[in-house]
């Protein structure tokens, strides 16, 4: 008797289902333990509410404005076509390795686990200190809104001692907030966030048209350098200005930190990083040629000084003006939340790979609402610690959330460098066949590839040494502290060697038998 042929194997399924979702991420080698609750929208909202251009906008025109006049303008398109080229190529590692902690997760399997742990652990430092540096932004507008904000005081100005004290108290109770609703699950975090970016993209629009009404003269405005020289000689001025827009349009990635948590995460994921940075870019560049249109006057100082926030109530009027200052809170307060989030799965990965110390305790992910909670109050204890530089020392506080941007394109580098290299070995044959069995066709730039990744790297490159350049005028403007105007490299130094010390330790004490990164997953030379 011949024997039974066995039955043919079925065809690809693509992974568009919660079962078919978590047999890929197995796939990877990890179990699904976050609760996958996140939309299309919701994961569009994550990347959108950490550019959160109605929060940084309000507080980096009067930098940028300062520096450049109105000819800074410029400095926003050439920045997010700069960003733009990275969101693409961030577009297509999303859609083939749809892994919580993605830059970390990126690095990784691009390149070894030294350079995937570092781009770790530098994410992590920036994105904590990126939590402070945006919770603190409720001191801009709150007071402004109702002066019983002001709890500490009578000065709200961030630079003074009442100001500063009160900023660490509304940005504490703030972190606080978003440290709970981070426990409570992701689910809530996403009804808020969603929320909250629906409200700021009306706000963003409210603003353009309310502006543009008031207009008082024509766009040709963005070519007036106000003063700062022209030709080579306002290169210097065009440059330090370029360092409004680079703190402005990073955290688009936030969709692929939250992969594991997304229905569909290889399609939905490439989708919503291109979506949200496209969407802040437009938005926030219509908000600055407007507010330079409106605003009463281009040489008064004001601009300078104030900002937007001296726009809106000057051609608004308070009630107006306090409406939107209200939306600005709301931007805030999803932008805290959506940061944070964030910088909990980036440690929720490492730790989940054992390369953090006490692992063990902030991998847990609870049962019952699908988070882990450890990691986000873990981050939120450290931005509420880095709050409280600002008491006494504002200087420090400024410098110390400038740097952390230098930090975040230093991460972007540690992924956009390694992935130029495997293409010119011909990446990404090998993830692809594998991966679109798995989940179909994915989002690819096909011969355009080695090109974006090229651009991508040039200029990431190219603002790692703008934003980190010591100069005075950023990093202590008050010429008092040495030690600040050379904070970025001393900064960055410092997080680097400290890294150093950590990993040593976790080489020396963790054993290859802990590490479950999947090794069908990483370079050919690890593997091995």
């Amino acid at each position: 008797m011949s024997p039974t042929p066995a039955p043919p194997a079925p065809p690809p399924v693509a992974v568009t289902g919660a079962r078919t979702d978590a047999a890929d991420l197995r796939g990877f080698g990890y179990e699904p333990e976050l609760r996958r609750s996140i939309g299309s929208y919701a994961s569009f909202a994550a990347g959108f509410s950490f550019v959160s251009i109605l929060t940084t906008v309000f507080q980096l025109f009067a930098f940028g404005f300062s520096f450049g006049g109105p000819a800074f303008f410029w400095t926003w398109p050439l920045v997010f076509a700069g960003q733009f080229m990275v969101a693409l190529t961030f577009a297509e590692l999303a859609a083939r390795y749809p892994i919580s902690g993605c830059i970390y997760q990126w690095s990784r399997r691009l390149s070894n686990s030294v350079v995937g742990w570092f781009a770790g652990w530098v994410m992590i430092i920036a994105q904590t200190v990126t939590v402070a540096a945006a919770a603190i932004a409720l001191q801009v507008v709150l007071p402004s809104i109702w002066s019983g904000f002001q709890l500490v005081g009578g000065d709200p100005a961030l630079t003074s001692p009442s100001g500063a004290t009160n900023a660490v108290i509304l940005g504490s109770i703030l972190i606080g907030l978003t440290t709970l609703v981070n426990v409570i699950g992701v689910r809530l975090m996403a009804i808020i966030n969603s929320t909250g970016v629906t409200l700021e993209i009306v706000g963003v629009v409210a603003v353009v048209v309310l502006l543009l009404v008031n207009a008082e003269r024509g766009p040709a405005v963005v070519f007036d350098t106000g003063g700062a020289g022209s030709g080579s000689g306002y290169v210097g001025a065009f440059l330090v200005s370029a360092l409004m827009a680079a703190y402005v349009v990073v955290g688009f990635d936030s969709a692929g930190e939250l992969s594991e948590e997304t229905r569909d995460p290889r399609h939905t994921a490439p989708r919503t990083i291109l979506r949200a940075l496209a969407a802040s870019g437009i938005g926030g560049g219509l908000m600055l040629l407007v507010a330079l249109m409106a605003a009463p006057s281009l040489t008064d100082g004001r601009l300078a000084t104030e900002g937007l926030p001296y726009v809106l109530m000057s051609r608004l009027g308070e009630t107006g003006g306090r409406i939107l200052l209200i939306d600005v809170a709301i931007a805030v307060v999803v932008c805290t939340l959506a940061i944070q989030t964030a910088g909990s799965r980036m440690v929720f990965s490492m730790a989940r790979d054992g390369v953090l110390p006490f692992s063990a305790a902030l991998r847990k992910v609870s049962p019952r609402t699908g988070a882990p909670a450890l990691p986000a109050i873990v981050v939120g204890v450290g931005a509420v610690a880095v709050l409280f530089v600002n008491i006494g020392q504002a200087a420090l506080f400024t410098a110390l959330t400038s740097v952390c941007i230098v930090m975040l394109y230093l991460a972007y580098a540690l992924v956009t460098v390694p992935l130029l290299v495997r293409r010119l070995k011909g990446w990404p044959r090998g993830e692809d066949a594998a991966a679109t069995e798995r989940g179909g066709r994915l989002f690819s730039l096909g011969r355009w590839g080695m090109l974006v990744n090229v651009l991508a790297v040039l200029y990431g490159i190219g603002m790692i040494l703008n934003l980190g350049w010591p100069r005075q005028e950023v990093y202590d403007p008050s010429g008092e502290h040495w030690y600040l105007h050379y904070f970025s490299l001393l900064f960055v130094g410092g997080s680097l060697l400290a890294g150093a010390l950590v990993y040593r330790r976790y080489r020396t004490r963790t054993s290859p038998s802990q590490l479950r990164l999947p090794l069908a997953a990483l370079p050919e030379g690890e593997a091995a």
